[in-house]
């Protein structure tokens, strides 16, 4: 784990990047197994949680050992496309309920723009 440490930045990290990321417009029948492959490829994971009700289905909340592995997730995943959904993936703001619908709702339509989808389901 030491060489691991040292071959990391020296950079402080944003404020928001933490180990936790929350993804959105997953498809509806995305698997456990599905997100592990996805997911796995940017380092190891401690968690995965799928949203299994009507209100929280298409999301989950991905947790990994390590946060500059969150990171490089973030980063590279947000935008991918899963079974032709774009994911939107977010660092997870525990406690934080001040992100108002409307910037949500801002960012949600950039993403949109930024790959070119409509953001309904087919």
């Amino acid at each position: 784990m030491t060489a691991n440490l040292a071959s990391r930045p020296l950079a402080r990290l944003p404020p928001e990047v933490n180990r936790t990321l929350y993804v959105r417009n997953l498809p509806f029948n995305v698997s456990s197994e599905d997100m592990h492959e996805i997911f796995g490829k940017y380092g190891a994971l401690r968690q995965i949680r799928l949203g299994t009700t009507k209100a929280t289905k298409g999301t989950a909340y991905v947790v990994y050992e390590d946060i500059y592995d969150a990171k490089q997730a973030c980063e590279h995943l947000s935008g991918f496309n899963v079974a032709n959904r774009y994911l939107i993936v977010l660092y997870h703001q525990s406690g934080k309920a001040t992100q108002s619908v409307e910037r949500r709702a801002a960012e949600t339509a950039r993403l949109q723009r930024e790959h070119g989808v409509s953001g309904t389901q087919t």
